[in-house]
């Protein structure tokens, strides 16, 4: 038959140390974010807030730069055309 062998002695300083850094862990603030569903819940529609909220900043920045580099441009026909009709529906829409 096979032999058993004893279970391992454990080290009271070393299961002191695994306690205190499974404490810890439970101290983190991730895991005292995700311990209560409401709490995620709010931090994560707040994220997503301002994740919208830069996309479209960044978005209409980027596009106005491209519009006032593009009227610019007036050396290039089809470019310029388009570019200067762009401009002038920007600034008579309301």
């Amino acid at each position: 038959m096979t032999e058993q062998t004893p279970p391992p002695e454990y080290d009271p300083a070393d299961v002191r140390r695994l306690a205190n850094a499974a404490e810890s862990l439970l101290q983190h603030r991730y895991i005292r974010l995700h311990d209560k569903p409401a709490k995620m819940l709010a931090y994560q529609f707040a994220r997503g807030l301002a994740f919208g909220l830069g996309t479209v900043l960044g978005g209409g920045l980027l596009v106005s730069a491209l519009v006032l580099v593009l009227s610019q441009v007036e050396v290039i026909p089809i470019i310029g055309d388009w570019a200067t009709r762009l401009i002038d529906e920007i600034q008579t829409s309301p």
